[in-house]
């Protein structure tokens, strides 16, 4: 434990739906046998899967299951997944606020916690007492906060409002004081909820280089959760994706990005007749199938990756043009390879065909969006965003690994450098 600042194993907490307790005096005691016992609790047996989008036949759910997680100093960690899938009960598993059924938490330092707008606050009270009291909650001594006030305060900016009891307080005001007494309490873990979104884009920024701060200066650990993607992305150097309940990828920032956005890697052959179109095609044209095309499974920096497109023509068409794109883990397009300009293709009758398109990769390593595209010169004819994702991995012949960091940019572009005077 001497470099690791929280160690999950085996965690887990059973929630039951409806009423409060089991419902039942024999089950409620059964539950607390068991529980002072040592033994399993007889309800884990039925609880299901937390999947908020089915209706089950138990009612007992596992908010999180068979979890395991090591977080080593000075580690930042983006926590993702979709709503409901046990990221705020992690969190508050590990902030205390509620127990776990099963597992083992094991914690190296003070936890300072920002969970809900106004966590600690007390509406009647005004900002001067609440900073006194979130930071004694927080485990500041007085002497602690009362050198930090004005720090605090300037950082909310919040002063002319800090006599005036919070319940006036909109809730982006609450949050820039909650999350200014949490900051600057000198704990060794941070953990913070989604509660940035409800500030605004200046403060977010602010949160974000005052999070950075802490974590490069003193050496922080941070755990972060949000539905902001590029926060996640900027900001934190590892991630775990969660899924109803259950941990389905630990690692790199990136590659739990993409596989939240995308899921895994897709097939290599894709039908294409049920995926949803873009736009507002002209009838006549359709894409059917895609195949990429390689000669080896991995795909690098700098190959040329071969995609084959099978369709089909119901009228005739002429001047065609197509395209495949490619969009990061943020939807946004970052290289088109079009087929040139108008006239490039001409149907005179209808049938079916196979395209064939050679694609020098110019993007860094990361995974990306395949996108495909056909228009006439009377408009669109048919567009399927999000058709399969590929994986690029690192030039094995290049061992600049500095430069193979997200901040390099995502398109590999060439030039030539020489010494003119040594």
């Amino acid at each position: 434990m001497m470099n690791t600042a929280i160690k999950i194993e085996n965690l887990g907490k059973l929630y039951r739906l409806g009423e409060i307790g089991t419902g039942t005096i024999s089950h409620d005691l059964n539950r607390w046998i068991a529980r002072i016992t040592g033994k399993e609790d007889p309800t884990s047996k039925i609880g299901e899967e937390n999947n908020r989008e089915q209706k089950g036949i138990s009612d007992y759910v596992w908010a999180l299951k068979d979890i395991d997680i090591e977080v080593k100093k000075g580690d930042v960690l983006g926590i993702i997944g979709r709503n409901g899938a046990g990221k705020s009960t992690l969190l508050k598993i590990l902030s205390k606020v509620t127990t776990p059924t099963t597992g083992i938490i094991k914690v190296n330092g003070r936890i300072a916690s920002l969970l809900e707008v106004g966590t600690g606050f007390h509406p009647e009270l005004t900002g001067r007492e609440n900073i006194f009291l979130n930071g004694a909650i927080l485990g500041m001594t007085k002497a602690e906060i009362t050198r930090k006030f004005d720090e605090i305060v300037d950082f909310a900016g919040v002063e002319r409002y800090i006599d005036t009891p919070v319940k006036r307080y909109s809730s982006g005001m609450y949050v820039r004081l909650a999350f200014a007494v949490a900051a600057h309490l000198e704990s060794e873990i941070l953990i913070v909820d989604e509660v940035l979104a409800v500030g605004d884009a200046e403060f977010q920024r602010k949160c974000i280089g005052k999070m950075k701060d802490v974590n490069s200066d003193q050496g922080r650990t941070v755990l972060f959760v949000s539905h902001n993607l590029a926060q996640i992305h900027n900001f934190c150097t590892r991630g775990i994706l969660l899924a109803n309940g259950t941990m389905v990828y630990s690692g790199d920032i990136n590659q739990t990005i993409s596989k939240y956005v995308h899921g895994d890697v897709g097939a290599k052959t894709i039908d294409l007749t049920n995926l949803p179109r873009g736009g507002h095609p002209i009838p006549g044209f359709r894409f059917t199938r895609m195949n990429i095309i390689h000669p080896v499974d991995n795909i690098y920096e700098n190959d040329e990756l071969t995609i084959s497109i099978d369709y089909e023509v119901k009228q005739p068409i002429n001047e065609v043009l197509f395209g495949v794109t490619f969009s990061d883990a943020f939807q946004t397009l970052v290289e088109c390879r079009s087929t040139a300009t108008y006239p490039d293709f001409s149907f005179e009758k209808s049938g079916k065909g196979t395209l064939q398109v050679k694609v020098p990769l110019k993007l860094t390593a990361g995974n990306y969006t395949v996108n495909l595209g056909a228009r006439s010169i009377n408009g669109l004819l048919e567009y399927i965003p999000s058709v399969s994702t590929i994986e690029i991995l690192p030039d094995p012949k290049n061992n600049a690994e500095s430069w193979k960091k997200s901040s390099a940019g995502v398109v590999i572009t060439s030039s030539e450098w020489k010494i003119l005077q040594n």
